[in-house]
């Protein structure tokens, strides 16, 4: 059985990954992995391709157990591998409590690397693994301290392990976007203050996804950006020093605030 996984995908890109995938790869089931067992049971009657839903909550470590037992047991030959879980908080360190600073670095980086390494002894030859990263991987931010940090990690765990696949035939690509409108907005904001109050581009989850399912199968790309004037960031955040880039980030805060309805709720 030809299988993709993706984990996050009860809402968000997680979910535009399991309504868009099948326009890329041929499987015969998505097995979708999230903690919100309800949601992901709506996500079948939507997907255009046959759903497993495997309901983990994936900070826990006996979750990471259960899902290799079930790859054990049902020995699927996995396509593609889409790690979109994940989540970030805005707001001065002091605001935030350190279990949640740990919580995210469980997620967006323990997680990963444990869903991948578990995943890889399944994917052969012509499978493609999509991480799910952020434009925030490529420069230091205050304010949304942890967050950048578990991206940066991202962004550098995908390249290296991309050429260690290399000879395996298999490719690993991260993809950054900028700020896209999902439920991330819902969690991310319930301790932000003045400190993020403008964002600069606002993009669409269908459309970041679908770019980033073409760059992953029609390019060679190792990092796959959306949009024209998000790409310009990131080429300046490359060629600016760091401590330039944060004092122009905090800068754009000093702006009207552009975050009212931001959320999905």
């Amino acid at each position: 059985m030809n299988i993709a996984i993706v984990t996050g995908a009860s809402s968000g890109m997680g979910r535009e990954f399991v309504l868009q995938l099948s326009q890329y790869v041929q499987i015969d089931e998505i097995w979708a992995v999230a903690r919100r067992e309800q949601a992901l049971e709506s996500l079948k009657q939507e997907s255009p391709t046959p759903v497993r839903v495997v309901p983990l909550d994936l900070c826990l470590t006996e979750s990471y157990e259960r899902f290799a037992a079930l790859l054990a047991a049902e020995k699927p030959e996995v396509k593609l591998l889409v790690n979109a879980a994940g989540f970030g908080k805005f707001g001065d360190f002091e605001q935030i409590p350190l279990e949640e600073d740990c919580r995210m670095i469980e997620l967006n980086c323990k997680a990963l690397v444990a869903m991948t390494r578990i995943t890889l002894p399944y994917m052969h030859a012509g499978s493609h693994v999509l991480q799910l990263d952020s434009l925030s991987a490529f420069q230091p931010v205050p304010y949304i301290t942890t967050y950048a940090a578990t991206k940066a990690f991202v962004l550098s765990y995908s390249r290296a392990m991309n050429e260690e696949l290399r000879s395996r035939g298999i490719r690993m690509m991260s993809m950054n976007p900028g700020w896209v409108k999902t439920e991330f907005f819902d969690h991310a904001m319930k301790t932000n203050d003045s400190h993020v109050q403008y964002f600069n581009h606002l993009y669409e989850a269908r459309d970041v996804v679908a770019t980033g399912l073409r760059h992953l199968y029609k390019t060679k790309k190792q990092v796959s950006v959306h949009g024209l004037p998000i790409k310009g960031q990131v080429l300046l955040v490359k060629l600016l020093p760091h401590s330039l880039v944060m004092k122009v980030w905090l800068a754009q805060q000093k702006k009207p605030k552009n975050n009212t309805n931001l959320t999905t709720k």
